[in-house]
């Protein structure tokens, strides 16, 4: 049976951590949903500029393919300006020892 140090199990903690927080900036719900927006809404669009006179004639005139494309891009552009301005909090790092040692007493 092999035995760690504490500074090994230390060691890992802080490398899992690591991977963890970098998983959970890969995996922000706000680029899946702003790049997902983004790519669906400029396929709108190109439907819209491509909208034969019929098909605008059913929506009453309105070229909705066109707006709607546009309001998803918008959408889109928006959660990924959101996840650039407010990235996600890094997490906080491990507590010294000593310092937990005394939380752990008071």
């Amino acid at each position: 049976m092999s035995e760690y140090s504490e500074r090994d199990v230390q060691r890992a903690v802080t490398d899992l951590e690591g991977k963890s927080a970098t998983a959970a900036r890969i995996f922000d719900l706000r680029r899946i949903i702003g790049g997902l927006f983004v790519l669906y809404g400029v396929i709108v669009m190109i439907a819209g500029f491509t909208a034969s006179d019929a098909d605008i004639r059913k929506a009453q005139g309105v070229n909705i393919n066109l707006w709607t494309g546009l309001g998803m891009l918008l959408l889109g552009v928006f959660f990924l300006l959101w996840l650039k301005l407010r990235p996600a909090a890094p997490p906080a790092p491990p507590l010294p020892e000593s310092a937990a040692e005394t939380t752990e007493q008071d």
